[in-house]
């Protein structure tokens, strides 16, 4: 991992005045440390980088695709989505057969609508519901991968991050599974990496603008940088939304984080009053940005805009209120959305799967979404189950790599760290919330969009192990603490992949005699 980027620091005076000289007399080079502060990485077709990530991802695919038409049946909530999923091809919306009629149903449509793509693709069948939430798992993989190495400029740890999210078994189960939180999971994984993105393009523009004599001291010291994947992670972010509305929880974070990007950077090119002079740009892109997410959202209630047979979809005809086109079916919409989060805040019903935030870094209760004590496997009693299950070693490194993160990034001040752990709050903090203010019926896949910052925490962890202590001379070779921290880096993912061996067959059903089966239940009774 490269070292840590200071990037709060404020140019000294002498870097302040060489800018100004720069600007005014013409080009005399970029100082050091305001090209250092700026960096970002350039070498991103590096094909080394590439190789390892179309390995990784072969290897993902492979494990999320092979088998995935077992076990026969709907599993868990797959007898709600694929089924809503399979109406909407009929009838443009949700449908209720016991009626005939439109179904009432409290989550977005957008999730449904992809795991429609599989059905149509492969028909009315496991294949058909689970392949799209395999794609969507995979396609994970390949953004963390290319998003580590954006952050640390390591094809080891971007490696790293890729291997321990294809040997999670939490991610593999929802990969296999036809519900919907593989998906909110994705998108908000696209959107970040759009902000990252987003953070390398402002930047690479002011150290341009930099080499090119630009004068940030002057009276024009701004410089004109046109966000467009800033505008994309607002449709990514509209996606996400259009999924689950939990998306929303992140909304204030990664509002933060690019606020705060770009201030690091007009402060390090040299800008007087960073924040005052650029704020009211960044915010004016962050409402356009936010524009395409509501944009984007409405899209995917498509089918419900084109069909008259929506659930509420002439709510305000059927009660004697005026309904004029268009305007009449938002209206509409906002009523059905006000009924649906009233059902969420009023779900407090006991559920034996449920579990509480503090609960899911612990693996204090995983949900089981498949089990069968039938068949052959050359025992007396056998058991096959499909338990919704981080992969522990793993799971359990969270908590210590959240502890250092949070030390290494006060200690070094680093962005990267910051960010990472923004993700983690944004994902998980909310639900305690929830938990404490009215004990909302929760449960452990709700961590699914945190996951991918949960394992960029770990892979900072070993990164920090790996590094070179502060004043190593470059050149010098490498150090006993980077040896002795490669290998303690290398023995941890290898023992991740054991336990995730050892595990896998109660990731996909596989028929086990009961003893085996009963072995893997290391927390008893909090895992049966």
């Amino acid at each position: 991992m490269t070292s840590a980027t200071a990037e709060t620091e404020t140019p000294s005076p002498s870097t302040a005045d060489e800018n100004a000289g720069e600007g005014a007399g013409g080009v005399r080079g970029v100082p050091d440390a305001v090209r250092r502060r700026l960096s970002t990485l350039d070498n991103w077709l590096n094909p080394y980088s590439w190789l390892v990530t179309a390995v990784i991802v072969s290897i993902a695919a492979v494990l999320r695709v092979v088998g995935l038409d077992r076990p026969k049946g709907h599993i868990f909530d797959e007898v709600y989505y694929p089924t809503d999923a399979w109406d909407m091809l009929q009838h443009g919306v949700e449908w209720d057969e016991k009626t005939n009629g439109p179904a009432y149903v409290v989550h977005p449509p957008l999730g449904k609508w992809l795991i429609a793509l599989g059905e149509k693709a492969f028909g009315n069948n496991e294949l058909g519901w689970r392949f799209p939430a395999a794609v969507a798992g995979t396609l994970m993989i390949l953004i963390l991968i290319r998003v580590a190495y954006r952050l640390f400029h390591s094809i080891v740890l971007a490696g790293a991050a890729g291997l321990l999210m294809t040997l999670d078994g939490f991610q593999l189960v929802l990969s296999r599974t036809s519900l919907l939180d593989i998906f909110i999971g994705l998108f908000i994984l696209m959107t970040f990496a759009a902000l990252v993105l987003d953070r390398d393009h402002y930047r690479r523009r002011w150290l341009k603008a930099l080499e090119d004599g630009h004068d940030p001291t002057g009276p024009r010291g701004r410089i004109f940088v046109f966000p467009w994947w800033l505008l994309a992670a607002g449709i990514t972010f509209g996606l996400a939304c259009g999924v689950k509305w939990s998306a929303l929880f992140f909304a204030p974070f990664y509002a933060l984080l690019v606020v705060v990007w770009r201030v690091q950077a007009r402060r390090s090119a040299g800008m007087r009053s960073p924040i005052r002079s650029g704020i009211l740009g960044d915010l004016g892109y962050l409402i356009l940005s936010f524009i395409l997410t509501v944009i984007f959202y409405l899209a995917s209630w498509t089918g419900w805009f084109v069909t008259d047979s929506g659930y509420f979809r002439h709510y305000r005809e059927a009660n004697g209120l005026d309904e004029p086109p268009f305007l009449g079916a938002l209206l509409n919409l906002i009523h059905y959305h006000h009924e649906a989060y009233t059902f969420h805040s009023g779900l407090t019903d006991r559920h034996v799967y449920q579990s509480w935030p503090w609960q899911w870094l612990l693996l204090g209760r995983p949900v089981a979404f498949y089990w069968n004590g039938n068949g052959d496997c050359g025992a007396t009693s056998c058991a096959a189950e499909i338990l919704l299950l981080g992969t522990p070693l793993l799971w359990w490194s969270f908590l210590p790599a959240l502890a250092a993160l949070f030390w290494f990034g006060i200690a070094r001040r680093d962005w990267r760290a910051f960010a990472i752990g923004t993700g983690v709050v944004a994902g998980l903090l909310p639900w305690f919330y929830f938990a404490v203010a009215d004990g909302r019926t929760m449960f452990t896949f709700y961590v699914m969009p945190a996951l991918p910052f949960l394992i960029l925490a770990v892979v900072y962890a070993l990164g920090a192990i790996m590094t070179p202590p502060a004043g190593t001379a470059a050149g010098a070779g490498r150090t006993d603490r980077q040896v002795i921290g490669t290998i303690v880096a290398g023995v941890y993912v290898l023992l991740v992949a054991l336990c995730f061996a050892y595990f896998h067959p109660i990731f996909v059903g596989q028929l086990l005699p009961y003893d085996d089966w009963s072995a893997r239940m290391w927390l008893g009774s909090r895992w049966i």
